[in-house]
C-alpha cells in the first residue's frame, strides 16, 4: 500500500526561489512517489524547455504560427522570453497568459467571474470541482480570472494521458501545472492510480499550497446534463487521514459553474452521438481528440461566465456527523455539488430558445427576442453543415445539439423551483 502523503512530509524538501516577477516562493520537492504524474518542478523547467525546442513535431507547430521565421530565430526569441522563468507559475504568466488573453479577445464576447462566495482571505487554497465544457480552456480561463482577481497562484489540473498523444504535449502540459491522470487501466490498476492521484492532490493543496481544478466527472457531459460522479468524490477521499468527511474537508472543495453561450465542439459531440448510436462499439481516435482540442480552443464561444459557490467545508462536516453510510454520504454530497453548479449557470437566449424548440412551445419567449432566435437558428444550421457522416441523420443531430443547449436551462429551472 502506498503510504499517505501526510506520512511522507519528512521527505519533502523546502527551498525559496525568486520568480520572474520578484515574488519569493517557498517550494516543496515533491515525494518520489509522484514523479511520474506531477507537474515539473523548478529545477526541471530549463531542461523540459530545451527538450520542447528540440522536438520535431513541436517545431512544425511553431513553424505554422510564424512561417517567416527561421528556426534559429524563433528559438532565440523563445529562449529570451524564458529568462527569469523558474517555476510553472512563471511559465504560465510569461507564455500562456498572453495566448489565453488573445483567445478571450478573438474567440469570445467577453468572460466574467463571480467569486464573491469565496472567503476574503486570498491565502487560502481550493479544490475547484466544476462542470466541464472544454478540454483545454476550462482551467486556462480560470487561471486568468484568478490572476486578474489578485489571487497569488493559479490551479494545477488533472489531464488524462489519452490526450498526451505526443511527447511535446506531455512536456508542455507538465510545464503548465498539469498532473497526469492514467486512463484505460484494469480495475486493480485503477484503484492504485486513484490512490496515488488522491494523495498527490492532498499534497498539492496542503503542502505545495496550490489550487486544484478537477472536473466533476471523467470526460465532458456531451449533452451538457452536468452530474457529479460519486467516483470522483470517492477518489478525492482516498488521500489524507480520518473519515471521508475529514479527508474531503481537508481539500476546501468549491463547486464551480462554467457557462458558455456557444460550444464550438457541439457539432463534434453530436457527430459522436450518431456514430455511437449506429455502432455501439465506436471509439474516438487520437485524431478525434486533437480535433476536439483544436476546435475548442479556436472556435467561437460567445459570452463565458464562471461562478463559484461557497466552499463546502461546513456542509461536509455536518453531513459527516449524520451517521450516513458511505454510499449515502457520497450520493448526498454529489447532489449538493450538482445543485450548487446548476443554480449558478449564467443562461443565455440560446438556452431558452433550444428549450422552446424542443418542446414546440414559446413558454420561455420572454427570455429572448426574434433577432436572438434568427441568430441561433442560423448558428445551428451552420454547425450541422460541418458534420461529415455518410448516413447523416440531420433530425437526430439537430435534436442532440438543441439538447446540449436546453439542459443547462432545465437544470437551472429545476433547482430554483425546488429552492422556492
Amino acid at each position: 500500500m502506498i503510504q499517505s502523503d501526510r506520512n511522507m512530509n519528512e521527505d519533502i524538501r523546502e527551498e525559496t526561489v525568486q520568480s520572474d516577477n520578484s515574488t519569493l516562493y517557498t517550494l516543496h520537492s515533491t515525494p518520489e512517489e509522484f514523479r511520474d504524474i506531477r507537474p515539473y518542478e523548478p529545477e526541471e523547467m530549463r531542461q523540459a524547455f530545451e527538450d520542447l525546442l528540440a522536438d520535431r513535431q513541436f517545431n512544425l507547430i511553431l513553424k505554422s504560427f510564424a512561417p517567416w521565421l527561421p528556426r534559429w530565430a524563433s528559438h532565440g526569441i523563445l529562449r529570451l522570453m524564458f529568462r527569469g522563468v523558474k517555476t510553472p507559475l512563471d511559465f504560465q504568466k510569461r507564455f500562456m497568459k498572453p495566448i489565453v488573453r488573445y483567445i478571450i479577445k478573438k474567440k469570445t464576447d467577453g468572460i466574467s467571474f463571480d467569486e464573491t462566495a469565496l472567503p476574503r482571505d486570498k491565502s487560502l487554497r481550493y479544490t475547484f470541482v466544476s462542470n466541464h465544457r472544454d478540454i483545454v480552456l476550462d482551467s486556462a480561463f480560470l487561471d486568468i480570472l484568478l490572476v486578474d482577481k489578485d489571487y497569488p497562484t493559479t490551479v494545477e489540473i488533472g489531464i488524462g494521458d489519452n490526450l498526451l498523444i505526443y511527447p511535446w504535449i506531455k512536456r508542455l502540459v507538465r510545464m503548465n501545472k498539469a498532473f497526469v491522470v492514467r486512463r484505460g487501466l484494469t480495475p486493480h490498476e485503477m484503484i492504485e492510480s486513484s490512490m496515488l492521484m488522491s494523495q498527490y492532490i492532498h499534497h498539492a493543496v496542503n503542502d505545495k499550497k496550490e489550487n486544484i481544478w478537477i472536473a466533476q466527472r471523467e470526460g465532458r457531459a456531451k449533452d451538457s446534463d452536468d452530474r457529479t460522479q460519486e467516483s470522483v468524490l470517492k477518489m478525492l477521499a482516498m488521500g489524507g487521514e480520518g473519515t471521508p468527511a475529514e479527508r474531503l474537508d481537508d481539500l476546501n472543495i468549491v463547486p464551480l459553474a462554467i457557462s458558455y453561450e456557444f460550444d464550438p465542439c457541439d457539432y463534434l459531440k453530436a457527430k459522436e452521438f450518431q456514430q455511437k448510436r449506429d455502432n455501439p462499439r465506436h471509439k474516438k481516435s487520437k485524431q478525434d481528440d486533437l480535433d476536439n482540442m483544436k476546435t475548442g480552443i479556436f472556435g467561437y464561444k460567445g459570452r463565458v461566465h464562471y461562478h463559484c459557490a461557497a466552499p463546502l467545508n461546513n456542509f461536509i462536516s455536518e453531513l459527516g456527523g449524520q451517521g450516513l453510510t458511505k454510499t449515502e454520504f457520497f450520493r448526498t454530497l454529489a447532489g449538493k455539488i450538482d445543485d450548487d453548479i446548476h443554480s449558478r449557470y449564467q443562461l443565455f437566449p440560446s438556452n431558452f430558445i433550444a428549450l422552446d424548440m424542443l418542446s414546440g412551445t414559446n413558454e420561455h419567449s420572454s427570455e429572448y427576442n426574434d433577432a436572438d432566435k434568427v441568430r441561433f437558428e442560423k448558428y445551428i444550421s451552420g454547425q450541422l453543415e460541418k458534420i461529415d457522416l455518410e448516413n447523416k441523420d440531420e433530425e437526430f443531430l439537430r435534436e442532440r445539439i438543441l439538447t446540449m443547449y436546453a439542459n443547462p436551462a432545465r437544470n437551472f429551472l429545476r433547482v430554483n423551483k425546488q429552492r422556492n
